[in-house]
């Protein structure tokens, strides 16, 4: 049975994917506009810090005051219209859902919402990547003890890349490397609010009138993002990062096969089963053509001559000896796809991605030179940016994780380029983000 004849069955039958959405931001927004035209699938509560703001950002995306005027979530399932409320934990723990959708981008608030929703027999689908990062191996174990799902989303990059890897595996193709495209140069990774729009070709005018946030967007240039979810593709696929993280070659989608393979067959990676994001711009700041920036890819290795002989005969866009070749995507939808995450669960019972153990972290690493007392400000801000680096090297260092370096005060001088510690900074034990963080490292250490 295929997704979409099974969503059509449970509508047809009456009884349809229950869905409460936590953050409508450009994601949810996006997947709402979507959901309008999915059968078997009813957005029963949209949770946000702002309800107010809601209902006109998503009536931009379709929706009828009408449809979105429940005034209870029982009235929302009596009526197939839905709830705008400002209550998160009471639409998690709502009896008759089935889903819940994570879009804040809160490490600490995603956390939290994954383990209400555990405690109260709902899935998960985690679009909040930064709280993957963070505590997504160990939620996984969790969410398995409690006999429910937890789920990247599908439309993000990292679960895209994740079905490649499946895909090339499930072919019995050895992975060579995965990941996606960016606009990066070096120059970014200390990129700051105040710049982030000239990075994105954006004036300040435009990215106000569209109500972009520059914080959220920074972390896309900063190279913050890049490094959160290939850690999230490492974690799902059993890839390791490269020794120092990210490279950001620039590479056009017809050369990937010649880039992103090992050093020692004329690429730049340092190990075959890696991960690596390719930039959209050349190192002076041209526009490499025919680049990847929206796309995702995998490159796979031919294990014998007759495969090499395919790969020559079928335009596998193969390097010149044609033992790595490549399929990539060029572009990717997020929210107007996240529906094949909740169509996955709810059909097939499987989530669309998720971490089987922890082999990539992401750590704070200074934009400047960073005095004592200095409170740091988080992804996307003034302070750190998000290096992607080995477990082993994350413990062996204590490494501080980029997405709970938020609110916390540093206790030394840290020059710029060096990765943060916990030992680097004066923060909460008690904090129940911080809490499940240092669980997980305890609990994995033995084998990482």
């Amino acid at each position: 049975m295929n997704l979409h004849q099974g969503l059509s069955r449970r509508a047809e039958e009456g009884h349809p994917v229950r869905v409460g959405m936590i953050g409508a931001g450009k994601f949810g927004t996006m997947f709402l506009s979507q959901v309008l035209f999915t059968p078997g699938i009813h957005v029963v509560g949209i949770a946000d810090l702002a309800p107010d703001k809601v209902v006109p950002r998503v009536m931009r995306g379709g929706w009828t005051a009408e449809r979105l005027g429940a005034k209870s979530l029982d009235e929302a399932l009596a009526t197939g219209a839905t709830c705008v409320t400002d209550d998160a934990e009471g639409l998690i723990m709502f009896g008759p859902l089935d889903i819940v959708i994570d879009g804040t981008g809160d490490p600490s608030a995603g956390i939290h919402h994954c383990h209400l929703a555990f405690a109260n027999g709902k899935h998960v689908i985690m679009v909040n990547v930064e709280a993957d990062a963070v505590a997504g191996p160990l939620l996984a174990r969790q969410a398995e003890k409690a006999g429910v799902c937890y789920s990247m989303a599908w439309g993000d990059q990292p679960a895209l890349i994740c079905e490649h890897v499946d895909w090339a595996r499930a072919c019995g193709f050895e992975v060579v490397c995965a990941g996606k495209g960016t606009r990066y140069l070096p120059e970014m990774h200390a990129s700051t609010p105040d710049t982030v729009w000239n990075y994105h070709q954006i004036n300040e005018e435009m990215a106000i009138r569209g109500g972009l946030n520059p914080k959220m967007f920074n972390s896309f240039v900063d190279g913050t993002k890049s490094g959160i979810e290939m850690t999230a593709v490492c974690n799902a696929t059993g890839l390791t990062p490269q020794p120092d993280g990210l490279g950001f070659p620039p590479c056009s989608r017809f050369d990937l096969s010649s880039v992103c393979r090992p050093k020692t067959d004329g690429g730049i990676l340092s190990h075959k089963g890696t991960t690596e994001v390719v930039a959209s711009l050349n190192r002076d700041g041209s526009e490499v053509p025919h680049h990847l920036m929206m796309g995702t890819y995998v490159v796979i290795e031919a294990g014998h001559d007759y495969a090499r002989e395919c790969f020559e005969q079928y335009y596998t866009l193969p390097d010149e000896t044609f033992q790595y070749a490549t399929l990539y995507r060029p572009v990717h939808l997020i929210g107007q796809e996240l529906g094949i995450s909740v169509a996955n669960i709810a059909v097939r019972g499987e989530p669309t991605g998720a971490p089987i153990g922890w082999f990539s972290d992401v750590v704070a690493t200074a934009k400047r030179d960073l005095k004592k007392g200095e409170v740091l400000d988080g992804e996307g801000g003034y302070c750190v940016w998000g290096k992607q680096t080995p477990t082993s090297v994350s413990l062996e260092n204590n490494g501080l994780p980029l997405g709970l370096a938020a609110n916390i005060a540093l206790k030394r001088d840290i020059p710029r380029g060096a990765q943060l510690s916990w030992d680097d900074v004066d923060y909460d034990p008690k904090d129940n983000a911080i809490k499940i963080r240092r669980e997980m490292e305890k609990e994995f250490a033995g084998s990482v």
